[in-house]
């Protein structure tokens, strides 16, 4: 997949990926906020990534940023791959530029926030993966903010 820099204005969505749900975070035009939106149910592979071309297209996203589950070694498994191929088909079916942000304790993040919230363990798991695709946003942000030229390239 190429890697593009990030155009230079308009929303960038996040994506948490999942085997069961797909956490969704979305940016303000200026790139300041990242908002969770709802969680996906993935269903087939087909229909996710048709929910999510509406989605991308309603938003008016100019910008993908899926989550690459890289192991804490620093190595890419076998999630990596994955989300690497549902990137690219992704890619394929908007048009839009999709790159794989490094996605490493965001889950453990959101998990840990949640616990201390007192949200009950049945809410927890569909929560973190909003707060997981929002935190992966805003790490994005972050790092674009920093440093414009070269936070599409991770």
């Amino acid at each position: 997949m190429n890697v593009h820099p990030a155009p230079v204005a308009g929303r960038i969505l996040a994506l948490d990926l999942g085997q069961r749900r797909i956490g969704v975070a979305v940016s303000d035009e200026l790139r300041l906020t990242a908002q969770g939106l709802d969680t996906l149910e993935c269903r087939t592979e087909r229909e996710d990534l048709d929910r999510l071309a509406h989605l991308i297209e309603e938003k008016d996203v100019v910008l993908v940023v899926v989550g690459n589950p890289i192991r804490m070694d620093g190595a890419e498994g076998r999630r990596s791959e994955w989300a690497r191929r549902f990137a690219e088909k992704l890619q394929r079916r908007t048009g839009r530029p999709v790159i794989l942000w490094d996605e490493r304790l965001t889950t453990k993040s959101a998990e840990r926030v949640l616990r201390s919230s007192g949200i009950s363990r049945a809410k927890r798991s569909r929560a973190a993966d909003r707060l997981s695709a929002v935190l992966l946003l805003s790490s994005y942000l972050e790092a674009l903010a920093a440093s414009p030229q070269t936070a599409g390239s991770a």
